[in-house]
């Protein structure tokens, strides 16, 4: 593992400390206020609050785990392990979703006392909250490559979602007054297919990690040019980049001239792959295959 890799891992790692940190203690007063204050709406925030908990955990599980180096087993690393946990974190805002909709669907028939104002309050105070802490999360995630970090910062947003949800029923529920108190619920509800939504925007990057689906084209450029400044590269063909963790590995084709030895484009391959790694800091494997360049005469 090289330096910025290392540093990346410590910094994914001190993000999720922190996204533990504050959905403990945001579990624990909507909850409180849910309880207290007559809304289902924030008692399905703290619902979401707890799986994020545990999803959390997961995502620093997976980075630390993701994150081990090669082995005889694992010659490119055990970075595919971040994918895999980012689609059980996926399960968990399902999971979260479902059990929302449901208690949600079956407090709508339910008569019930209109929620407190004072919960509006609340949950100003964790919109607030969760909206700065998705904003950091989601600049780590990008800092470090990190799809299952990225995938925790959207439970940030998703959550603060559901916090505007309820807070639009409730001011609903208060300002029209009696028969208008399930507005706290569809809320609530509504809350739960947007979180469905945001579960197959996580998801589908972390497939396309899994299936090495080609949507670097940014970086293949970037290969492209620093190859270029390495002396007896002429020119590059084929160019194929794949992502496991925090890392890129690279399999390039790159033309050397025809008439050099086998030795010396064996050297201008490591030449190659070194200043790769050194230039473009998030590479992991670099696989280089010579292919012959040949100069043409003008006659030809």
């Amino acid at each position: 593992m090289n330096l910025t890799t290392n540093k990346n891992v410590k910094t994914a790692v001190r993000t999720t400390y922190f996204s533990i940190i504050g959905n403990v203690g945001l579990a624990g007063v909507k909850c409180l206020a849910g309880f207290f204050g007559n809304s289902y709406a924030l008692i399905a925030d703290a619902i979401e609050s707890t799986t994020d908990i545990f999803s959390s955990l997961l995502v620093l599980f997976g980075l630390k785990y993701a994150n081990r180096p090669a082995d005889k087993n694992h010659p490119y690393g055990h970075g595919r392990a971040e994918p895999l946990i980012t689609f059980l974190v996926v399960g968990f805002l399902i999971t979260s979703a479902t059990i929302i909709a449901y208690e949600s669907i079956k407090n709508i028939g339910t008569p019930h006392a209109l929620p407190e104002s004072w919960t509006l309050l609340v949950l100003g105070t964790i919109i607030i909250w969760k909206e700065i802490s998705f904003r950091i999360v989601i600049k780590k995630s990008k800092e470090t490559n990190s799809s299952s970090l990225k995938a925790d910062a959207w439970h940030h947003r998703s959550d603060a979602i559901t916090s505007v949800a309820a807070f639009i029923g409730i001011s609903i529920a208060l300002i029209l007054g009696k028969g208008y108190e399930t507005a706290d619920d569809w809320a609530a509800l509504f809350a739960s297919g947007f979180i469905l939504y945001n579960s197959y925007l996580i998801f589908r990057p972390a497939l396309g990690e899994i299936m090495d689906e080609h949507v670097y084209d940014d970086l293949v450029e970037v290969v492209r040019k620093v190859s270029l400044t390495v002396n007896g590269i002429k020119a590059t063909e084929k160019c194929f980049i794949r992502k496991a963790g925090m890392v890129y590995h690279v399999d390039l084709h790159a033309k050397v001239d025809a008439g050099i030895s086998v030795k010396e484009g064996h050297d201008i391959a490591h030449t190659l792959k070194n200043t790769l790694q050194e230039k473009i800091h998030q590479l992991g494997h670099v696989l280089i295959h010579i292919e012959p360049y040949y100069i043409k005469n003008d006659g030809d």
